[in-house]
Order: structure tokens, then sequence, then C-alpha cells
């Protein structure tokens, strides 16, 4: 058992990761125009010192020195509205590229917060680029985003970019025997709701779409990453093939997907990057889903990863939007991350100043982000307010903002572009998110934790850490200034500290194969577990794969690879802390 003990550090993230994401004038065809926040297909690279985060629909990038806190840097010498920008350093020089169906330009950095982006090449049609150079020195260039057409290399001269020999064929989907490649919620195919949704499934039709290349050297082993099935599900997320040589011939790990998560409060885990700290440490930064005002509204998400003794590529994604620790050493990353704080704030009782019909308090504690309180009128001063129900020591506060109808709110831009089914123009200007949080103990005297009103900061997902753990049962959160002056609205207060009671029981599950992709999975519910966190994989020793679980004992797994058996773990957990379950093979 575990407990919900922690340690109090500034050295602590929480997924989704908290960045000025742009607001999108979206048109799509079909569909009413909508204003939110994007940003997806992140890639990040440690260049001279700095991590760099270049992500779709953001007209710049964002530097970070700690890979915590965040600076966002426009530049208008990169396309702004090319999807999945990818950059990587080439002997020396931050290479950078993005997708669009004509010629796909090649730019050269030697110091990107200088704004120094200059053409290299004016590159060949292309969608979702990577770049990669080998350790002899060699540059190979992958692209793919298509559920017809296969993930493909090639060899770059390292000075020209041009292309040298054939392209080479490397990844196609096949969800027949990869169930995690199925499309649809939790994999299962639904009804459209809308002529627009149904004539869109009808044209792509069932197939995964494959994309997203990236590739890692480990040792003497090529890891192809790529992602699947397609970035509107909970199941997105990335697997790998493995190879000896950077264009293979590579061969599909059973591991797969290494990196996804379909359950909690953001899900998904699909089309990112993996890349090392200045302490040897490994990370994988993935697209997450939001999906609602329009299926590419994503945010990006931060995670430990590593490769095991046998060379298996993981990541660890067990309560992958609980707080993380960044560490400043070499650490585990499946032992030593974890921050030990729990979620004090679900389903707890949430009163307001007022509300707007269908977004009622209790949406912004229910840990979904796709669902959110909103204020009754856009004036400053509105609140939300929620009670724990006794006291408990809290440690640090997620505050997740959530964009309700701003196309109402929103000037119509003038400066976009016709691409991908819409069309699309990203507003320039950062948009204020000031917020007063206070705790109390009694609801009457209270103690304020931060309070960025007036400064203009824009914080989407603004994560404060508290300077020392402190005792509170009610937690109060009142607006400032919003985004385009529209109302305060609230997809999760999520509270984080311990309870002072013990973490539940153990849950047993049982467990039996349905067929070659699906296992069906039940566990009799705990007494006190606020929810459970089901692990599984393809040894005992090896639970990879996890799905974060509220208010159900039971679940269809639909994401095993056929032909291999599967191990599953249910662990339960409360404010208290975590009790590990026993693993039990599937049978």
């Amino acid at each position: 058992m575990t407990s919900g003990a922690h340690r109090l550090t500034t050295a602590v993230s929480c997924n989704p990761l908290n960045i000025p994401y742009r607001y999108q004038d979206v048109r799509p065809m079909g569909a009413e125009r909508t204003v939110h926040r994007e940003a997806a297909d992140p890639t990040v690279v440690r260049y001279r010192g700095r991590f760099y985060l270049f992500a779709s629909m953001s007209a710049g990038f964002w530097h970070s020195a700690d890979l915590r806190t965040w600076e966002y840097r426009a530049t208008r010498k990169l396309p702004a509205l090319d999807y999945a920008p990818h950059a990587r350093e080439i002997n020396g020089v931050l290479y950078v590229t993005a997708s669009r169906l004509t010629d796909s330009p090649i730019f050269r950095s030697e110091d990107p917060l200088a704004d120094d982006f200059t053409l290299v090449n004016p590159g060949f049609p292309f969608w979702d680029p990577h770049f990669f150079q080998d350790d002899d020195g060699a540059v190979y260039f992958y692209w793919g985003c298509s559920n017809k057409e296969p993930i493909t290399g090639v060899r770059l001269d390292p000075v020209s970019m041009d292309k040298v020999g054939e392209p080479v064929v490397l990844v196609a989907g096949a969800p027949d025997r990869h169930g995690w490649e199925q499309i649809g919620e939790s994999h299962v195919k639904a009804e459209p709701l809308t002529e627009r949704a149904r004539i869109i499934a009808q044209y792509l039709g069932d197939a995964p779409f494959v994309e997203g290349a990236w590739m890692t050297r480990h040792n003497d082993t090529y890891y192809l990453q790529y992602a699947a099935p397609g970035t509107e599900w909970n199941t997105y997320a990335n697997g790998y093939y493995a190879g000896s040589s950077p264009l293979g011939p590579f061969e599909y790990s059973p591991n797969s997907p290494f990196s996804s998560k379909p359950g909690g409060f953001v899900t998904a885990a699909g089309h990112g990057s993996t890349f090392q700290d200045e302490h040897g440490n490994w990370w994988h930064t993935s697209t997450m889903r939001v999906s609602v005002h329009h299926e590419f509204e994503r945010r990006i998400g931060l995670f430990p990863a590593g490769f095991d003794s046998d060379g298996v590529l993981f990541c660890n994604q067990n309560f992958g939007d609980y707080p993380t620790l960044v560490p400043d050493r070499r650490v585990d990353p499946w032992t030593e991350t974890f921050a030990g704080w729990m979620l004090l704030s679900f389903c707890t009782t949430a009163t307001t100043s007022s509300s707007a019909e269908g977004h009622e308090p209790e949406l912004a504690v229910n840990e979904d982000i796709r669902t959110w309180w909103t204020a009754g009128t856009s004036q400053p001063g509105e609140w939300l307010q929620t009670d724990l129900g006794e006291e408990r020591t809290v440690t640090a506060i997620q505050l997740n903002l959530a964009d309700n109808h701003m196309a109402s709110h929103a000037p119509e831009r003038t400066d976009g572009e016709d691409m991908t089914g819409a069309w699309r123009a990203i507003y320039p200007d950062h948009h204020p998110t000031e917020v007063l949080i206070e705790l109390s103990s009694d609801g009457q005297e209270w103690h304020t934790v931060s309070d960025n009103r007036g400064s203009g900061e824009d914080a989407p997902h603004a994560f404060v850490v508290l300077e020392s753990a402190r005792r509170a049962r009610f937690v109060k959160v009142t607006a400032g200034r919003m985004p385009f002056d529209g109302p305060f609205s609230i997809s999760g207060l999520r509270v984080f500290g311990t309870g002072d009671g013990a973490a539940p029981s153990a849950a047993t599950p049982r467990a039996r194969r349905v067929d070659d992709l699906t296992a069906r999975i039940e566990w009799n519910p705990r007494e006190t577990a606020q929810g459970y966190n089901v692990r599984y994989g393809i040894a005992p020793d090896k639970l990879y794969h996890s799905w974060l679980l509220y208010g159900q004992n039971d679940l269809d797994l639909r994401s095993l690879n056929a032909g291999h058996d599967y191990w599953v773990a249910v662990d339960s957990f409360n404010e208290n802390g975590i009790t590990t379950g026993p693993v039990t093979k599937i049978d």
C-alpha cells in the first residue's frame, strides 16, 4: 500500500501543460464558426541548453529552461498555419519545417530567440514531418498522415536537405491485429450525430490515421514511433516499430502503444516527441484531446518515459494528469516522478455567483475537461467555490479554463486561409486569464493563494503549488479579466493534497479475453475508493499501459495486440492514497 504522503517542491508540473495556447478563428465547412484555443503535434527539442516546443496553430514557439515554465515567442518567418511543425538539431543547427499539401519549406536557425530562421530548401509535399540525424552524421526524413497511405522515410543530404535515393515505405495501420489502432471513442465506432459528421465518417471509413512519425536511437536500436487511430478520440496513442537501421526493416513492438492515456481528466496521448533532459531523463510529449468545439481542439501533455533493461520503450502515464515531479537529477521514471498528491476535489459540492443554463457548477469538479461551468454574466467578480467536505491538507491547485461560445465575443479575423476542411486564422495577441484563488477553513476567513488580477497573464491551465501545505476546507476562485471579455468558464477546479484517512482496500480483477483484441475486466467496488487505475501489459512485470477510471467497476479493454498474453492489475485510490492491486493473467 502506498500512502498519500507528499513532499512540497515547486519543481512540479501537471497536465495539460499551462502555456498560453493560441486562439483560432475557425469556420468549418458545413458548421458554425468557432473560436477556441489549440496546440497539438508537439516537438520538444533541447538545443543549446534550452528546451524548444513547436506545436500546431501557434504562430511561433515556446522555450523553457526547466520544462515547467514556458515563454512564448512569436515569429513571422515560419508559416503560421502549417500543421505539425517539427524541429530537430542537425550538425549544431536547428532545422524546422511543417506540413502542407504543396511544397513544405525547410528552414534553419542558429539562434531561434533572435528569430533568425532562413529558408534552406523549398521542400516537397508532405504531412507530419520528422528529421533524424544518426550518430554517423547521416540525415533521414520521415513523413505521413493518412488512413490510406503509409509512413515513408528517405535519406537527406545534410547540407541541401534534398532527397538522396528513393523513399521507403515503413509503417501502415493494422487494426485487425493491433486493437489500439481501432477507431472510435474507447475503440467503439459511434453513429454520427450531425450531417457534417456523417459525411466525414463516410469519407474516412474505418481505417485508422497513421501519422506523427518520430525516430529515437537507443543503443543500437532504432525506434520508429507513430500515432493512431485519430486525434479526436480518447484512445489517440503512440506505438512503435524497432529495427537495426534508420530505414528498416522494422518489427512491430507488442508493447505498443507505449504512450496512451484514455481515461482521467484529460485524455489521449498521441503524436508527440521523445527526448532527454540535461540529466539524462527521458520524456515524452504528446497531443491531448478536448475536441468539443472542433475535432482539432487540443492541448499538450508531458510524461516521464524511458527504456527498460530489455530495450522496451515505455511512458509512465499512471495518474498522468496528477502532479508530476520535474527532477534535478537522474531518476527512476516509475518510482521517483509522482508527486504523491491526491485529488481532493472530485465531485465535491460547488456553489457559484451565477451559472449559465447547461453549465452548472458541478461540471467544474467532475474530472472531465470536455464539460464546464460558466458564469451567468461576463462581468469580473463572478466566482466559484467548492467545499472539500472537511479540512484537508492542500498542496496545489490546478485551474483549467474553458472556452464558452467565444465566437460571440471575439472579433472575426480577416487574415486566415482555407485549409484542412475549414477557413482558419490565429489571433496574434495573448488574452488575460486573471483569477484570485483563495483557501478557507470556515468559509469566512480567506487566505490568498494566488492573485494575478491586473497582470494580463494568460494561464489557461494555471497550476499553483503552495509554498507550504495548508489546511483548508473551502477553495474559491474569483474572475478578473477573461479572454475577449467573455464569461468565466471552468472545466476543472482541481485541488491536490492529502486527506486524513486511509487508502481504500485492494481490488482484485476478474479478467477474460473476449477476442484477439478485447478483454473484459471486472472487480468488486472498494467501499472508500474514489476511482481505479487499471494497469496492463504483455508480461506481469511490464504493466506499462494504464486506464484511469472514476465511477465504474469494469472495463472493456479493446486495445490489445493479437497473439499475445496479457496481465492486469487494478489499483484503487482515494484522496488518502493508492493501494496497489494484485497482478492477474487475463484468461
